[in-house]
Formats: C-alpha cells, sequence, structure tokens
C-alpha cells in the first residue's frame, strides 16, 4: 500500500484519468473529490461489502423460497361425487 501525505486542495493522480483531489480535513474525517470516467465505478468498499452481501443473500432465498413453497403446498384432496 502506497502511503502520501496531503493537505487540503491538494491532488493525488491514478494514472491519466483519474484524479483524488483533499477537499476538506476535519478532526475525525477527509472529504476527498474523485474525478474518474463514468464507466469506472467508484463506490466506498463498505458499499461494495453490503451490496455483495445482499446479492448472496438473495440468491440462496430464492432458491429456499421454493422449496419451502413446494413442501408447503396441500396434496389435492380427493372430491367426493354427490348423491
Amino acid at each position: 500500500m502506497l502511503m502520501m501525505s496531503r493537505r487540503e486542495g491538494e491532488t493525488i493522480l491514478i494514472g491519466e484519468e483519474i484524479e483524488i483531489e483533499i477537499v476538506h480535513i476535519s478532526r475525525s474525517r477527509v472529504r476527498l473529490g474523485i474525478r474518474a470516467p463514468r464507466a469506472l465505478p467508484v463506490l466506498a468498499r463498505e458499499i461494495k461489502l453490503v451490496r455483495d452481501e445482499n446479492r448472496t443473500a438473495a440468491g440462496t432465498q430464492a432458491a429456499d423460497v421454493s422449496l419451502l413453497m413446494a413442501s408447503l403446498q396441500a396434496p389435492p384432496v380427493p372430491r367426493v361425487p354427490r348423491r
């Protein structure tokens, strides 16, 4: 991991297309501005982790729900002819 010291208003370049600017520094937070091509997704890591967990959970639940529904369906009741 590359460690860099930057002051407010300074910029970091990643390749030719990505620019990260230190917009504001406070006691416990740093606000970053990121310029990148629209085709390149820029996400906070926490958001990606939650998205991946949700996708995994949704995939397994769909199969589980189908099995549950199949097991809950009652067998057809035979009809008794009326007299």
